[in-house]
């Protein structure tokens, strides 16, 4: 997965884990069918609800000693936040998974360019981004 998937699994599927039921250790193995059973009906992928991308990283930013920096423009505290790998290789690779280059690797230009993309992508992907977050 690369940096922009991390970025969306970390804000789209943070509460996945809490929401998945754990298994039983001693629940009774289901009995072995007699006869082939007819496939079931494909299920209708459930509708994406969106997500507030402003009160998730808000939330995150609150469990953090330093209350995640200023992730709303920086892309280094926004990754660190994350709890993703924010060094100038790891935005390199996300600059070049994005097509973002906007100045050199590690500029103030390039990394407030690479803020904006990370900002508009998750809203192209089922976030609701506050204009704060897309400076």
């Amino acid at each position: 997965m690369g940096m922009l998937g991390n970025i969306f699994d970390k804000v789209f599927h943070r509460n996945k884990a809490k929401a998945a039921p754990a298994p039983t250790q001693n629940a009774p193995a289901a009995p072995a069918p007699t006869q082939a059973a007819p496939a079931p009906a494909a299920a209708a992928p459930e509708a994406a609800e969106p997500v507030d991308v402003g009160a998730v990283l808000e939330e995150m930013a609150s469990m953090k000693a330093d209350h995640g920096g200023n992730y709303q423009t920086s892309i280094v505290d926004l990754l660190k936040l994350l709890d993703l790998d924010s060094s100038l290789s790891a935005r390199k690779e996300l600059a070049d998974e994005l097509g973002v280059h906007a100045a050199a690797d590690g500029s103030a230009e390039q990394n407030i360019a690479l803020h904006r993309a990370v900002m508009d992508n998750l809203a192209k992907n089922g976030g609701i981004v506050p204009d704060s977050l897309r400076q």
